[in-house]
């Protein structure tokens, strides 16, 4: 039996034409972006999106207005060390205190300002855990992890630490796959979400007081359909 999916409903994206890169920021507003999720604070800076961890918050996310089927998504970040984030595609907001069935799973808008959940390409830079999981699949607030790197060193070595790093995502039918640097890193066929929008996260630091910031540039979509 296939699951029932309910959602909470988006509007449309404008029509735009398949085959054309088209930027996703402005680079110089967050026009055309709202944040869900947490109280960490982003601002459009130097031409980038500039996302900085507030202490005792949960995940925090940038989220498009719009949503997006199949497309190629390109863009640029640099991270602290001591901070987590990813890229949100085909994901979905649950407000809080309501709830949600998708992929068989209730998901509860349990989290103050509500519950960002779907597919995250992962941005890992612990280089003291020395997992570096960067380009990995996760599935936020509902399945955990998809595909991970673990069995992918040249993806784990691609990452360049403090350091401007490129990162694509395709999203193809059934299909996400990333590259990280222009090393492939993981692939997955999966058809619980296949539109959604696209976010950038940051993740929550506890009770962490320290200057924490994730800068994101160059951000383009190709459209596929």
């Amino acid at each position: 039996m296939i699951p029932l999916i309910f959602a909470v409903v988006l509007p449309a994206a404008d029509p735009v034409p398949a085959g054309g890169w088209v930027p996703l920021f402005n680079g110089r507003d967050l026009d055309g972006w709202v944040q869900r999720g947490g109280q960490a604070k982003y601002a459009a800076e130097d031409g980038c999106i500039v996302g900085r961890a507030v202490p005792n918050t949960p995940n925090s996310f940038l989220c498009t207005t719009k949503i997006y089927r199949d497309f190629i998504l390109d863009l640029d970040f640099k991270i602290d060390a001591d901070l987590n984030s990813g890229v949100q595609v085909r994901s979905e907001f649950v407000e809080e205190g309501q709830s949600v069935e998708s992929a068989g799973k209730t998901i509860k808008g349990r989290k103050p300002g509500g519950t960002v959940y779907g597919y995250q390409v992962e941005i890992d830079p612990d280089v003291k855990r020395g997992r570096l999981w960067t380009g990995g699949i996760y599935d936020e607030a509902r399945r955990a992890w998809l595909k991970d790197l673990k069995d992918n060193e040249p993806a784990r070595k691609a990452f360049k630490p403090g350091e401007w790093n490129h990162l694509r995502i395709e999203c193809r039918g059934p299909l996400i796959r990333t590259s990280l640097n222009g090393v492939p890193a993981a692939e997955l066929r999966d058809t619980a979400t296949m539109n959604g929008f696209i976010g950038l996260q940051v993740h929550g630091v506890g009770k962490k007081t320290e200057p924490l910031e994730v800068r994101f540039r160059d951000l383009k979509l190709k459209l596929l359909r």
